[in-house]
């Protein structure tokens, strides 16, 4: 059981984005400009990347592409970043061997969603998990909770069975709820590193003991979220909750319908030409693509301002 006192290690940082792939013209993986847009996010403030998550369109990735893809990132970014593999599937023979995989080829952690589809009770959740961990037992994992996705939950209680696994030392809590937070302290103890993986909940996540973000906003304005987190933990609330309120338009807006459609939208308007996401997804809606645009400008605007301000 955790108490107020007992505050959880930070694995991989606090603020971690979860990466786009890019594609090509034809529609291929664009290694080159996925190892210059990782350089680019760590500039920006992320201290880990995640690859070939969600919003790395991991549906659509061929094992292939997805372990080549995790190779350009590490290599353009080197070893002082965190860089974890997004392992995840519905299949667990397939799960074990991609993050054996990620494990050979340097990951520093992986990704592993819950099991989808085909909906496993919470023993077969827990085994899923427990032979992932036990085949690549050097290197950490984060679970990833996803249900809204999945059609399926991991409850706390499954989590907890799961701490005995030494790799397994954090969580995405993707749930929609900070109760989930407050159920996993509960259940797992302080030794579980929870983090937010839905931008708009990031502080409210943090105050009942999340330790940072998955972030998916952190491709357009990573040191404004590095700035919230940073002055919650000094205790400027007030300064943290004006950045939460300032930045919840452009949240809306890059969820405004399926991730990663917005974000890559918004990369797209920002320069950065990561191509359009593939089949089923599709390219942003014209009335979708101008509410995101006006949140960018206004977010542009807003920190042109406080430069200003400052010289």
């Amino acid at each position: 059981m955790s108490t107020a006192a007992e505050l959880s290690p930070t694995p991989f940082g606090r603020l971690v984005t979860a990466m786009v792939t890019p594609f090509d013209s034809e529609g291929g993986v664009d290694l080159a400009l996925a190892g210059r847009l990782a350089r680019h996010l760590v500039d920006e403030g992320s201290e880990a990347l995640v690859v070939c998550g969600t919003t790395g369109e991991s549906p659509t990735l061929s094992w292939s592409e997805q372990l080549k893809m995790f190779e350009a990132v590490r290599q353009a970014v080197g070893s002082g970043v965190h860089v974890l593999a997004g392992t995840g599937s519905n299949c667990t023979r397939e799960a074990v061997e991609a993050t054996r995989e990620a494990a050979a080829a340097g990951a520093d952690g992986a990704l592993v969603v819950v099991p989808y589809y085909n909906k496993p009770p919470q023993d077969g959740i827990e085994a899923h998990f427990r032979a992932i961990a036990e085949a690549a037992s050097d290197l950490p994992l984060m679970l990833y909770n996803i249900p809204g996705r999945t059609g399926c939950n991991m409850q706390p209680s499954s989590v907890a069975r799961l701490m005995n696994c030494a790799n397994v030392v954090s969580f995405k809590a993707a749930s929609g709820t900070t109760e989930e937070v407050s159920q996993l302290r509960q259940a797992c103890g302080h030794r579980l590193a929870i983090y937010s993986g839905d931008d708009a909940l990031t502080l409210p996540m943090l105050s009942v003991g999340a330790v940072g973000v998955v972030s998916v906003a952190s491709h357009l304005v990573g040191r404004r979220l590095r700035k919230m987190i940073e002055a919650y933990l000094a205790g400027q609330n007030a300064v943290a909750l004006s950045h939460h309120e300032q930045l919840l338009p452009l949240f809306k807006a890059l969820f405004a319908t399926t991730n990663p459609i917005p974000v890559k939208a918004a990369l797209e308007l920002g320069g950065w030409p990561v191509g359009a996401p593939r089949l089923p997804l599709v390219p942003l809606e014209p009335a979708m693509r101008v509410a995101l645009s006006e949140a960018l400008d206004e977010e542009n605007n807003r920190t042109t301002k406080k430069r200003k301000t400052k010289t």
